[in-house]
């Protein structure tokens, strides 16, 4: 019984080591994962994602989408701004389209009866969202497949679960030992 408690005490001693070193070594990251995850959470309260506009159809026909999106490049142009289109969130029930740009966080609202823009915003979220899973570094570099991204959600997501495991065991070790010990005094 002395013996398993031993083992049971040495087992404790290296998941505490290793649960301090890997807790230590992701600390910061832990840190920036949480308080950007707090803030997505509550982006919309803080408002960080531009609320969506409405426009009144009063009965008449939508433009393309083609018209949408040479007037979404022709105002972003005039900013001189990257015009590459990520993507055209159509939303015919409320009017408006939202255009977002692969090189920057501009959102514009695109009045989807005229054509023209009613809201050109800053999404503020987007680049907080980049920060939480890691992607802020590829986007800065410019790569298109995102090792580092996937790099720092797979070492976080790793040491995290280590994290959990390992709390646990540091959790039940005492227990065991003391659960041991008891039974021990009883025989």
């Amino acid at each position: 019984m002395k013996k398993k408690n031993k083992n049971l005490a040495k087992s404790a001693r290296w998941y505490r080591k290793t649960h301090s070193v890997v807790a230590t070594s992701l600390l910061l990251f832990i840190v920036v994962m949480s308080a950007t995850g707090l803030l997505l959470a509550w982006k919309d309260q803080l408002g960080f994602k531009p609320s969506t506009e409405r426009v009144v159809s009063n009965n008449r026909a939508l433009i393309s989408l083609n018209e949408i999106e040479q007037n979404a490049i022709k105002y972003i142009d005039s900013l001189q701004l990257s015009n590459q289109i990520n993507r055209i969130d159509y939303r015919p029930g409320k009017g408006i389209a939202k255009v977002r740009f692969e090189n920057h966080f501009t959102e514009l609202q695109i009045d989807c009866y005229t054509g023209k823009v009613v809201s050109e915003k800053t999404r503020t979220a987007d680049f907080i969202e980049m920060i939480h899973d890691g992607s802020i570094v590829d986007y800065l570099l410019n790569l298109e497949i995102k090792p580092l991204k996937l790099f720092y959600s797979t070492v976080i997501g790793l040491g995290l679960l280590f994290i959990s495991f390992s709390g646990f065991i540091l959790w039940l070790k005492p227990k065991q030992i003391k659960k041991n010990k008891k039974r021990m005094s009883n025989s």
